[in-house]
């Protein structure tokens, strides 16, 4: 049976802004084609998604990513039986135990409850399960966990983020997750150079008439930039189908994503720029070979001066990418659909069908519904 893939393309422009920063402070950037881009990575753009979800899908669908592991089974330890309130975090460790999660004391909290090693992603009906398996366990004094047992509920009920973005657990490889869909780093169409803005913070009680140490009550930089981005990410749907094992479960979680992906925007710097756009245009393939990145449309930096200014050239050659690649390695989509503000959804017309962001969804969860239940 042929794989159905999802292939999303988004051509964003961002005001001046810092979305995402170095260690030093300064914005994200990447050479390609031989020219500095201005670059947002992939986590930055995972984690945004994410977060949409909380809007999107209910909270019993999604998971949580934390440390603090034995301190979310305490509350729900405690939650399930309140006559274990005193015994909830041996209990919740017992169980984590159990399951092969290795804990050691916090860092900051030196009479805290004890802390997974790694960030720990469980969904929210596999914390579920490992209480109630706690609870059960609480008729011994000293509980005794059944490690197959533990393990099983950390491992079945998946939420839809981490089938989406997948579990890495070095020393527990029989709980990982293989991720279903996949994010590229966004990278600006043309070059960039950052810009430093000089700013100064006026001290409200200062009396008007002093004179001495008059000015500012603190002067600095900040560093950033401008850009029309590419941002691509795709999903394996035969893969987020297995990991799920529901259908409508993959067409609610392929909905979400792509909502979430094309309307999301990370938040560095946000108060101070005020930078949240949305799309210029979005084109989404469904595809039954592999995922395509086209990237290559801009190896060539866009230019000043370009016909149309940058975004119409932006889109007018992803476009013409696209359309070549199908041509020169016969690959015919299963189904393509374009989002555009004015004109730049007539330049993808050719090649998909231009809808509103609802028909976009729309669309592509009747098709994952389709080809899922063959």
């Amino acid at each position: 049976m042929n794989r159905t893939i999802i292939d999303i393309h988004v051509v964003q422009t961002v005001p001046p802004s810092n979305i995402n920063r170095d260690d030093t402070g300064s914005p994200k950037s990447a050479v390609y084609g031989g020219v500095r881009r201005a670059r947002v990575s992939s986590q930055a753009w995972k984690r945004a998604t994410r977060d949409a979800f909380d809007d999107l899908l209910d909270r019993s669908e999604l998971g949580v990513r934390t440390k603090q592991v034995v301190e979310l089974l305490t509350e729900r330890i405690t939650e399930r039986a309140p006559e274990l309130a005193e015994r909830a975090v041996e209990l919740a460790t017992a169980v984590l135990g159990a399951a092969g999660v290795k804990l050691k004391a916090p860092r900051n909290k030196k009479d805290g409850p004890e802390e997974s090693e790694f960030l720990l992603f469980l969904s929210n009906h596999q914390l579920d399960g490992l209480a109630e398996l706690a609870v059960e366990a609480a008729g011994d004094e000293t509980p005794k966990i059944d490690k197959a047992a533990a393990r099983g509920r950390a491992d079945r009920e998946h939420s839809v983020d981490v089938a989406l973005f997948g579990r890495m657990l070095a020393n527990l490889p029989d709980l990982n997750v293989e991720a279903a869909a996949q994010v590229a780093h966004a990278i600006s169409v043309h070059a960039v150079a950052n810009e430093y803005d000089y700013f100064t913070a006026v001290d409200d009680h200062k009396a008007a008439d002093v004179t001495e140490d008059a000015g500012a009550g603190m002067i600095g930089t900040v560093e950033f930039n401008s850009a029309t981005l590419y941002r691509y990410a795709n999903v394996d749907v035969d893969r987020l189908h297995g990991t799920l094992g529901d259908a409508t479960a993959t067409r609610r979680a392929v909905e979400a994503f792509v909502r979430a992906f094309v309307t999301s925007m990370p938040t560095g710097k946000q108060n101070t720029f005020a930078n949240r756009t949305l799309p210029d245009a979005v084109l989404v393939v469904a595809r039954e070979t592999q995922p395509i990145n086209l990237a290559g449309a801009y190896e060539e930096a866009i230019r000043e001066g370009e016909k149309g200014g940058r975004v119409t050239g932006a889109v007018a050659r992803l476009a013409r990418h696209a359309d070549e690649l199908h041509a020169a390695y016969d690959e015919t989509p299963v189904a393509a659909w374009a989002v555009g503000v004015g004109e730049r959804g007539e330049l993808l017309a050719e090649i998909a069908s231009p809808v509103s962001l609802d028909g976009l969804v729309g669309g592509v969860g009747e098709l994952v519904a389709e080809r899922s239940v063959r």
